[in-house]
């Protein structure tokens, strides 16, 4: 049912923590299967993210694909890290199954919520970011990746 890849991030989850005083911090859910996720962002001068952590509540892939949106945006640009969407996601793993694709569109959900506070708190605009969802409905679920 679930890749290697998935399992790996699962057992083995990249970057679990919290950062004190983030540059962003972002948390959604998905109120229907009860997944939460919570990304903090440290972002340096050059808008670079330095660091990434994560908390989530929730099934396997909510951690694997957590887990792996960190990675993939550790180290980018805020721009950069704009461009890591839930297909991305699901690719750097392999591919989920159809019933688990709205772990991915929480992980990118998180991301951007994470960019969003980074914006609010520092009065900046980041090009393509739009104010965030805290609940991630069902409609963007039946995407298959």
């Amino acid at each position: 049912m679930y890749t290697e890849k998935v399992m790996d991030h699962f057992e083995h989850p990249r970057n679990v923590g919290e950062i004190e005083n983030a540059s962003g911090t972002g948390t959604v859910g998905n109120a229907k299967c009860g997944d939460i996720m919570r990304i903090y962002l440290d972002i340096d001068e050059n808008q670079i993210i330095r660091d990434v952590k994560f908390k989530t509540f929730g099934c396997g892939a909510a951690v694997a694909t957590s887990s792996m949106a960190t990675e993939l945006v550790k180290g980018k640009s805020v721009q950069e890290a704009m461009e890591v969407t839930n297909q991305a996601v699901c690719e750097a793993l392999d591919g989920l199954p159809p019933v688990k694709i709205h772990c991915s569109l929480l992980a990118e959900e998180a991301i951007h919520a994470a960019l969003w506070d980074y914006a609010q708190k520092n009065n900046i605009e980041i090009k393509g970011l739009s104010k965030p969802k805290s609940d991630i409905g069902e409609e963007e679920e039946n995407e298959e990746y």
